[in-house]
């Protein structure tokens, strides 16, 4: 078996990855890089031949793994794409919102060759899409192949895969959790018999600091709010839709059902009630904490979102848990910021990652008063809130993978979905820690035989 990378550079970026062995063909994922715009955002898929894959695999719901999934399946027209219902469910509701995203990109942006796929077109791929169960093995199709799929512990119904050819194994782990979140469980892997491993390296570059606990990171988030409660100010959470928005929800109705934070109305709109909807449509039907358990309908804080394009203020003594995680230029979080960030009442709470070029960032490491740009076509704000930072990741720490790595001890390792410094942390203590293991970060397109 050889496998390229078809994903454009080594980063987290358009996550894509083929396996070929004799005529099979079988990809890993099919993502969208989140900086980049048009086809330069999407993988090469230049090794893999229209009609030629024969199967495709699908590990989790978010934009950097799905977001090119129907410019693939336009170029592999009757090849079926194997994930978890969960998956399916949520990539739908997600990819609508990516054609939504373009078309407006495409009027503001002049970018011409978006959106790049249509409602229509999402519609009609879905006939072939293939729902399996977690935990139990099926054949991959025209392949001769066998494959499980195991809870990844990232998001909702995230999934590694697990691949049988022959007498060898190979478990790629997508993006993976071992820490139990507030809904998602932590992953839960298979931890013998794998001679091949491709895994996520996203946290290789970050320490966490001594006596980190996520309890810790809770409680401090919920100081933060009952300060904020008591000086009159308003709290928000930039989330990304999918995945942090339903954690940090039910993350507050602890706190809130604890007596930790005061009652106060706890706002979300737009994509994150959708994919809201979708948490409590399976609230029974899959591995998660809290069965049941259906957040719109069961939080208290919660405030219905009025129908139609409302615009939110910024009342004292509510929480404003809006997406993007990032505040990227035109979502709600950004033009709510755009309002808010001048008041010292207010708080600005962190809860997930930022990239370095996001407006997200620049809020996050900038100094009470200096002027934030927040998008093009606004003028800069003065930062006069609080901002503080939480470490609420989704990714497992690096230490939690090397010591899952450690466990299992594969012949050969894969490094990807992470940039140069986080391979290369992995990369030196596996020379220590299992010396004839051989490790590997791949460039693109590069042909590398794994038996």
């Amino acid at each position: 078996m050889r496998f390229r990378n078809l994903t454009r550079r080594r980063e987290i970026g358009a996550n894509c990855y083929l396996l070929e062995s004799g005529e099979n063909r079988v990809v890993l994922d099919a993502g969208m890089h989140p900086k980049l715009a048009g086809y330069p955002a999407t993988p090469d898929f230049g090794p893999l031949e229209d009609g030629a894959a024969d199967a495709i695999f699908i590990t989790h719901a978010h934009h950097d793994h799905i977001g090119s999934l129907p410019v693939l399946q336009r170029r592999q027209g009757r090849t079926p794409v194997l994930m978890t219902e969960v998956t399916g469910e949520l990539s739908s509701a997600m990819l609508h919102n990516s054609v939504n995203v373009m078309t407006k990109q495409r009027e503001e942006e002049n970018i011409h060759e978006y959106p790049l796929f249509t409602h229509r077109e999402l519609d009609d791929i879905r006939a072939r899409w293939i729902y399996r169960d977690i935990e139990r093995e099926f054949e991959v199709p025209d392949t001769g192949w066998k494959a499980t799929m195991f809870d990844a512990g990232h998001i909702l119904g995230s999934a590694g895969v697990l691949i049988r050819e022959g007498g060898n194994t190979l478990f790629y782990t997508g993006d993976v959790n071992f820490e139990a979140q507030t809904i998602c469980r932590a992953a839960d892997f298979p931890t013998s018999g794998i001679d091949v491993m491709i895994t996520e390296t996203t946290r290789g570059d970050f320490a966490r600091p001594e006596g980190y606990s996520r309890k810790g990171e809770k409680e401090r988030l919920a100081s933060v709010i009952r300060d904020t409660h008591e000086a009159g100010g308003a709290v928000l959470i930039p989330v990304f839709a999918l995945g942090k928005t339903q954690e940090v929800m039910l993350m507050l109705h602890e706190l809130h059902e604890e007596g930790l934070i005061p009652e106060c109305p706890l706002f979300i709109g737009g994509l994150s009630t959708k994919i809201t909807v979708l948490y409590d449509h399976y609230a029974g039907r899959s591995r998660r904490s809290y069965p049941g358990f259906r957040i719109l309908e069961d939080i208290k804080m919660l405030t219905p979102r009025k129908r139609g394009r409302v615009e939110l203020t910024a009342n004292p003594r509510c929480i404003y848990a809006l997406s993007s995680g990032m505040m990227t230029e035109h979502t709600l979080s950004n033009q709510f910021a755009w309002k808010f960030l001048d008041n010292p009442r207010n708080a600005v709470c962190f809860v997930g990652y930022t990239d370095p070029e996001s407006p997200g960032y620049k809020v996050r490491t900038a100094k009470e008063g200096d002027m934030i740009k927040l998008a093009r076509d606004l003028p800069a704000v003065p930062l006069r809130a609080r901002v503080e930072s939480f470490d609420l990741s989704a990714h497992a720490t690096r230490e939690q993978i090397a010591d899952y790595v450690e466990k299992t001890r594969p012949r050969k390792l894969l490094l990807v979905h992470g940039e140069e410094p986080a391979q290369m942390w992995f990369t030196n203590r596996f020379r220590e820690t299992i010396p004839d293991m051989e490790v590997i970060r791949p460039e693109m397109h590069q042909a590398i035989d794994l038996w």
